[in-house]
């Protein structure tokens, strides 16, 4: 794959996500509007957070980081391709099929472990309930996360980034006709819908196999030479995603223990989450398999320019978000979120946790350039070992500071811990050479880059000034907030070509021969 091409993929993965997570948005107003943070909104986090958390380890991460490099690997050599993803596929449902009985049984246990201020309330018995019908959409979203591997070591992006789009579709359209007919409850309407919309996902990505020119039949799980390879690339994989998941875990316990803290945190997470999935995830899922295939036919140097400019991109994309999640985060959480049943008090807190999030972006996102460059190599212990040492981090810092600084010590937890994990991914990667390290050009853009979206920071505190009373005002706060984004982003595309951090030629020309 190509440079031109790996930009190409990139957009392509990265405006169906952008799509997504703008649904996604039209979800969540949806939720804490007509459910509003409050216990059941606790308990259907904390329920929905159940299959959230499996789904990394068997889904878009862990499994798949250990899966696509290996199908990538035997695509590019012809070596039977299709018989593997058989065998990962048929190995894959069993496993998830006894985790769901398992989570039927258990599931008071579940909602224990993950939430244990729920306990003795009414949410500890709506998060039971909710999270037996949820669970469920591990299954099928795990399969379908394995048929989107396939894809996209095929170099067909485009199905695969769009099947989450039908998630949130399917969810709005539901909790809308709740709202209008009351029929069921919005709430009721919503964790049923879930496990539907996985099937849908499962069944949109696998008529996309054909046009690729792959099939995938089930076949009797056994355990092969082949298989074994997969265990034990993938068992360090998920031990890491499971240390992430604990992060995750840490925060929801402390944020238990205040009222409505979940559900803040809920919220400010889908803010920091829509840059984080449209740069970092959308890099990531192209990145792996194309440096996968550059391994395997040893081009080194193509592999240090695919990692340098997914780098570059990363950065381009993602401080300027996180300066402005930083900057003004009031004004995005008061006109996206405070309506109905969300008040002025929980834009306050949303918006404390989202500039919180906001710091640590880069590193969330960087994070997703620098992990292919272990998974490429079939290297899974080291992330694992180094997401060791981010958790001890986190639960310091989360527990330590939570009787001193309160709830939002989770938030500040997750965002120190997110540079730790990038500080050792970046060290660690050093011992394969200079192949992973970047070039001389992302260096002497970086910091023209953070400079460029410094100077933005600047513009937007300028125009919160001048445009604050208008968020005020219902008719005018949406306009508000739109001329505030689109300023600060031509703001920051004219810093950029000041100060050299990118070129608007070089883009046109890209994607032009991309096209």
């Amino acid at each position: 794959m190509k440079p031109v091409r790996l930009l190409s993929s990139v957009l392509t993965v990265g405006g169906w996500t952008l799509l997504s997570r703008l649904l996604g948005f039209v979800r969540d107003v949806f939720i804490t509007n007509l459910i509003g943070p409050g216990p059941v909104m606790d308990a259907f986090v904390a329920a929905f957070r159940l299959p959230n958390m499996f789904r990394r380890f068997f889904a878009e991460g862990a499994f798949n980081a250990a899966f696509v490099p290996m199908f990538s690997k035997r695509l590019e050599a012809g070596d039977d391709p299709e018989g593997f993803a058989a065998q990962a596929m048929s190995g894959l449902a069993l496993v998830l099929i006894l985790l769901c009985a398992l989570a039927m049984i258990f599931m008071p246990g579940f909602i224990w472990v993950t939430a244990e201020g729920f306990y003795g309330d009414e949410r500890f018995d709506m998060a039971v309930d909710f999270g037996r019908v949820v669970f469920p959409y591990i299954f099928f979203i795990s399969l379908a996360a394995l048929v989107s591997g396939m894809l996209n070591a095929a170099g067909r992006f485009a199905a695969a980034a769009a099947a989450p789009v039908l998630l949130n579709v399917m969810l709005c359209v539901t909790m809308g006709l709740a709202a209008l007919t009351g029929y069921v409850s919005v709430v009721e309407a919503l964790i049923w819908t879930i496990p539907l919309a996985g099937v849908a996902q499962l069944v949109w990505v696998w008529r996309d196999l054909r046009h690729a020119g792959l099939r995938l039949r089930p076949t009797r799980p056994r355990l092969s030479p082949d298989m074994r390879r997969l265990i034990a690339v993938a068992v360090p994989a998920a031990l890491a995603g499971g240390v992430v998941q604990i992060n995750l875990l840490v925060g929801q316990l402390v944020a238990s223990n205040y009222s409505g803290a979940v559900s803040w945190l809920y919220a400010a997470d889908r803010l920091y989450q829509l840059p984080l999935g449209v740069v970092g995830i959308a890099i990531g899922i192209v990145l792996l398999p194309d440096l996968s295939r550059r391994l395997k036919s040893g081009d080194e140097a193509g592999s240090r320019e695919a990692l340098s400019r997914a780098g570059e991109m990363s950065l381009a994309l993602t401080l300027p978000a996180a300066v402005a999640l930083v900057v003004v985060p009031l004004p995005l959480v008061s006109v996206l979120f405070e309506r109905g049943a969300f008040t002025a008090d929980d834009t306050a807190a949303t918006a404390l946790a989202v500039a919180i999030y906001g710091l640590g972006l880069p590193a969330f996102v960087l994070q997703k350039v620098v992990q292919p460059v272990f998974f490429a190599r079939e290297d899974t212990r080291s992330p694992f070992r180094y997401a060791i040492v981010a958790m001890v981090v986190n639960a310091v810092i989360a527990v330590g500071l939570a009787p001193v600084i309160g709830w939002f010590a989770a938030a500040l937890a997750t965002t120190v811990a997110a540079w730790a994990m990038l500080l050792l991914l970046v060290l660690g990667a050093r011992k394969f050479g200079e192949t992973t390290r970047f070039d001389a050009r992302f260096r002497a853009r970086a910091w023209r880059i953070a400079l460029a979206s410094a100077l933005m920071g600047l513009v937007l505190a300028g125009l919160m000034l001048l445009l604050g009373p208008l968020f005020g005002m219902p008719g005018l706060r949406w306009l508000a907030l739109l001329a505030l984004i689109g300023l600060g982003g031509l703001s920051y595309f004219a810093f950029g070509t000041l100060t050299r951090a990118f070129s608007l030629a070089e883009l046109k020309s890209r994607l032009r021969r991309s096209a």
